[in-house]
């Protein structure tokens, strides 16, 4: 994650939440979000978004560093989440409000880090890297999904047509 107070990362996960447990068992796949923060944000992130998968921090962005995750925001025009629904301006606001009415008033994380995708393993061989160029260039779930061998997830609100 860039961070828990930015609105493009809440709102990817809080469709990563929708990841059936059962689609990762079945294909023994952990699905693993790391932020940038103390990990005292863990809980109250987790509660915002209705993630139940695993959560860890790294508040000295090593694995950032590691992974060679920019800082600084790319071209935007170029790309954008299926998963971001709020936009620029009122997306921003509410990060702005959850930072300011939190128990400690900080920005959970360096707000200029990227983030980005990775499949691993088994064990540390990478089959997929993606950095974000910047807050919105988060990869679609469901190509993540694919490439692991999970089942995919229909992130629409609109209900399915089956034709028969």
């Amino acid at each position: 994650l860039q961070n828990f107070l930015c609105y493009t990362c809440k709102e990817y996960v809080e469709d990563l939440a929708k990841v059936p447990k059962a689609f990762l068992q079945e294909s023994n796949v952990r699905l693993i979000v790391i932020g940038q923060s103390s990990y005292h944000h863990i809980k109250p992130f987790c509660s915002l978004t209705g993630y139940t998968h695993e959560m860890y921090v790294d508040p000295q962005r090593e694995i950032y560093k590691i992974l060679g995750m920019k800082r600084g925001e790319g071209n935007k025009a170029s790309v954008w989440s299926p998963h971001v629904k709020s936009n620029t301006l009122l997306g921003s606001i509410r990060s702005i409000w959850r930072a300011m009415t939190g128990p400690a008033f900080d920005f959970q994380g360096d707000p200029a880090q990227q983030g980005g995708a990775l499949i691993i393993g088994p064990g540390n061989e990478v089959h997929f890297l993606h950095l974000d160029t910047n807050r919105l260039d988060h990869v679609p779930i469901n190509t993540i999904l694919q490439l692991a061998g999970v089942k995919t997830v229909n992130f629409s609100n609109k209900p399915q047509i089956i034709d028969i």
